[in-house]
């Protein structure tokens, strides 16, 4: 028997489904205690983008961000990428090197709008960057395109403040349909992908872009 980073005791050869990590967890404190900076943490940058969203509709009459989306990943799934990379199953441990356990999707109307976001979070004085990749400017082969930030910012409660950190892609709506119909092909239908299947998701991301540009030409147009 072994035990995991959640007080947890498991066989050391099983894992646990997120059903059963939930039931067990509901009643963890400690897990509960550091589980609620995280989601302190998405509630206090989702404010702070409303914001920047209310300010550039006020001073351009539209919206940049057309939605958001904050998850929280799986006691699961933070398990199982602690194992895969060797990690000790601590709260510590987790925290320190699991970046992207709170995160944040935004879709943006416009390839300008993501940067133009991008920059006004990385100008605001308390947010830490921890890491950008930018697969707009240099999509990954598979023709991925997003603008992918990790930051940390600061979350204040009674009697402490807490800097944690975020995973933030930000993408327009056209990447976004490109990627969710990718991972649906890719992964949930469980389905070998062959040359002929990869070359054509290529081509599609090719059009999504295109779809972009044009899209953003025809706004300067009008503007």
């Amino acid at each position: 028997m072994s035990e995991n980073l959640f007080g947890l005791t498991v066989a050391a050869d099983k894992g646990l489904d997120d059903l059963q990590c939930q039931r067990l967890l509901s009643e963890n404190r400690r897990y509960q205690e550091v589980m609620l900076q995280y989601r302190c943490a998405l509630k206090a940058l989702e404010s702070r983008l409303e914001i920047l969203n209310e300010e550039f509709s006020l001073q351009h009459d539209r919206n940049p961000i057309e939605s958001m989306k904050s998850r929280l990943k799986s006691p699961s799934s933070i398990m199982n990428k602690m194992q895969k990379r060797g990690l000790s199953l601590d709260f510590p441990t987790m925290q320190a090197n699991i970046m992207d356990i709170a995160g944040v999707r935004v879709i943006c109307s416009f390839e300008e709008d993501v940067f133009f976001l991008a920059k006004c979070l990385k100008e605001q004085s308390d947010i830490e960057i921890i890491t950008e990749k930018d697969y707009i400017s240099h999509p990954k082969p598979n023709g991925y395109r997003s603008l992918h930030l990790t930051i940390r910012l600061p979350v204040f409660f009674a009697e402490k403040e807490s800097r944690v950190p975020v995973e933030i892609q930000l993408r327009t709506i056209a990447m976004d349909f490109w990627a969710s119909l990718e991972h649906t092909i890719r992964y949930k239908k469980n389905l070998p992908i062959n040359t002929e299947v990869e070359t054509e998701l290529k081509e599609c991301a090719d059009s999504s872009r295109e779809w972009d540009t044009k899209m953003e030409h025809l706004l300067h147009i009008l503007t």
